[in-house]
């Protein structure tokens, strides 16, 4: 029988399986051979918090999600098209994403009793009728993999863990791909083991056989490419973009970058990123602990380089009082917490975005620090070089904001030319004429900053309250509330740092949906939708969630309601309220998921009826 091919505009495919069964590489892979085709596109990797789960569980199924079109897209997509699963577990955990008259592409070499009854099944879902609405190919993986490497020796275990290949080459197939650029990366990565090797390409080169056979499907699929602007990309997930972002901040202001960390999920990435760019300047230094993580950025800061902490929302909470030092001691310090499900441990490998309270207000006294968040992967770029801008200038410790969303899915990013990026000027004092530690710039109202060991400018610095412009320490009541208002007055002045806000949508109508963070893709895609069915809304999105810029509140004024989907419980409607936007509403999910696009028009839609009836 012939294949016929389908050229389709966007597909969205998911690898699920437990958490042993390399998913993770499988997706990553089939994503790094998308982003060659050219094509848009967007990821979101799912994995359990432990290590190594049960295997067969339910709570071990690990997954990777991939979107891709031949035209712009937003997110990593609602409904998937192909499912991929390598056991019942994963096939209970991910079903419900299958779009109807989907493709579902099953191992059922997997599907056995025992792991009927690890996934809850009471009979055989292959069998019982269950999964009549979808295309179903039903595929011993398993046994076709050992079949293709029958003759290397390896051991069972070994074995079962090239049923990943098998499976991606069956999908590169199926997508009208070749195989040669993932032969090349395995030949690049298994360089140590050839029987590996040569095993994982075999399995490769015999799931993609399978569709040249035409046993399991007559129709391939062809995505053509993008139209995105010439230039150089890579796919980057947001962890990656932050640490390229700080490099070049380093290197547009002539400073080394001083990474102070402790590992946790889901920031050690960037722990793990930068330790490999010593060559740029990087020093990374792994701390016993977050508290002395941020006292070594801290005074990494102090010595004359760029000092940056990173950690998620439990380990900020540790770095609290040094986060006061910092405002007290007025020095650069850049804080990436990257968000997950919390409280405490919490859910560590799911996405929240409920740590902005945390970041605003986070820390004894009045310590005011500048607070952005990062919108997508690649924006995370533009935002970590932004907030080492501000905290340079303003001598300030700066908090950026991601989420586990942003920090492991990875989108195509237009690599900028180095000669676009603005320079950086630490304006460091060196002269000891004049000098004071505290004595103010009249534009900034930054204190100098100092190398250490610049001859004639030995001073002092620390927690507590020093005397304006001597810094010396100070209990004066009327110094003390000087210097509150004076660190207060210099952090809202870095609003004039900001571009313009950018509507979307309807630029006539009366309703506003406004985000912030990882929320801008599904606001987007909610926002053009339903503008296209004829419901007129606008959107707008915000980097800044401290000092909010100053034509946000003016803006939000022109509209009869504003509508802020977040990941919490209504924190920043809640701070927009308190600055006197009374008619904001939040829109929340606290799921550890993100928003799909589909649910948010629904609950956009009801919404705006539920006001039109008053109620």
């Amino acid at each position: 029988m012939s294949v016929q091919e389908k050229i389709i505009e966007k597909v969205v495919v998911r690898f699920a399986g437990d958490s042993g069964d390399g998913m993770q590489l499988a997706g990553g892979r089939f994503a790094a051979d998308t982003a060659l085709q050219r094509c848009d596109l967007r990821t979101m990797p799912d994995f359990p918090a432990e290590i190594r789960a049960p295997a067969g569980s339910l709570a071990g199924v690990s997954s990777f999600q991939i979107h891709f079109a031949s035209s712009p897209i937003d997110t990593p997509g609602d409904f998937v098209d192909v499912l991929v699963v390598m056991n019942p577990a994963a096939l209970k955990m991910d079903l419900s994403s299958l779009r109807k008259t989907g493709i579902l592409i099953v191992n059922k070499g997997q599907f056995t009793a025992k792991n009927f009854a690890k996934a809850g099944y009471p009979s055989n879902p292959l069998e019982d009728g269950s999964l009549d609405a979808y295309e179903v190919h039903a595929i011993d993986i398993s046994v076709l993999t050992e079949n293709s490497i029958a003759d290397l020796g390896l051991a069972p275990r070994t074995v079962a863990r090239c049923n990943n290949f098998f499976a991606l080459g069956m999908v590169l197939w199926l997508y009208n791909r070749e195989i040669d650029v993932t032969l090349s990366w395995i030949d690049s990565q298994f360089t140590k083991d050839t029987t590996i090797r040569d095993a994982n390409k075999r399995c490769l080169a015999a799931g993609f056989a399978l569709g040249e056979t035409a046993e399991w499907a007559q129709t391939r699929f062809r995505v053509p490419a993008s139209h995105l602007p010439e230039g150089i990309y890579r796919s980057l997930t947001g962890n990656q973009a932050l640490s390229l972002g700080l490099v070049v901040a380093g290197r547009k202001a002539g400073l080394d970058v001083f990474l102070g960390a402790y590992p946790i999920t889901p920031a050690s990435d960037i722990l793990h990123t930068m330790a490999k760019m010593s060559a740029a300047g990087v020093i990374t230094f792994q701390a016993e602990d977050e508290i002395a993580s941020i006292a070594a950025a801290l005074g990494a800061s102090y010595g004359g380089a760029l000092g940056v902490t990173v950690s998620s929302g439990p380990g900020i909470s540790l770095k609290a009082e040094a986060m006061g030092l910092a405002v007290m001691a007025e020095l650069p310090l850049v804080i990436l917490n990257i968000q997950r499900a919390g409280p405490s441990t919490g859910m560590p490998t799911k996405t929240e975005q409920a740590d902005l309270f945390q970041a605003l207000h986070g820390r004894s006294g009045e310590a005011p620090v500048p607070v952005l968040a990062a919108a997508s992967p690649a924006d995370c770029f533009d935002t970590a070089i932004e907030a080492a801008r501000i905290a340079i200038k303003y001598r300030t410790p700066v908090i950026v904001l991601s989420d586990a969303f942003l920090a492991n899915g990875s989108e195509p990013w237009h690599v900028p030319s180095p000669d676009h990026i603005a320079p950086i000027d630490p304006h460091f004092c060196t002269s000891p004429e004049g000098f004071a530690p505290y004595k103010r710039d009249p534009g900034s109202l930054a204190r100098p900053w100092v190398r250490l060991g610049t001859p004639g400018l030995e001073h002092r610095i620390g927690g507590l309250e020093k005397a304006d412009i001597t810094g010396e320490i100070s209990y004066d009541p009327d110094n003390h509330e000087r210097m509150v208002m004076l660190r207060a007055e210099k952090i809202n002045g870095v609003k004039r740092e900001y571009g313009p806000l950018e509507l979307y949508g309807d630029p006539d109508a009366k309703t506003l949906i406004l985000g912030w963070g990882s929320t801008r893709g599904a606001i987007h895609g909610a926002v053009s939708e339903l503008c296209a069915k004829g419901t007129p809304v606008a959107g707008l999105h915000v980097r800044h969630m401290f000092p909010l810029h100053a034509e946000l509140l003016p803006v939000l004024n022109r509209f009869e309601s504003v509508w802020v989907p977040e990941l919490n419980l209504g924190q920043f409607g809640y701070v927009l309220r308190a600055h006197g936007a009374s008619h904001v509403r939040s829109l929340c999910q606290i799921r550890g998921l993100h928003f799909r696009v589909t649910d948010l028009v629904q609950r956009i839609e009801q919404t705006l009826r539920e006001v039109q009836h008053g109620n």
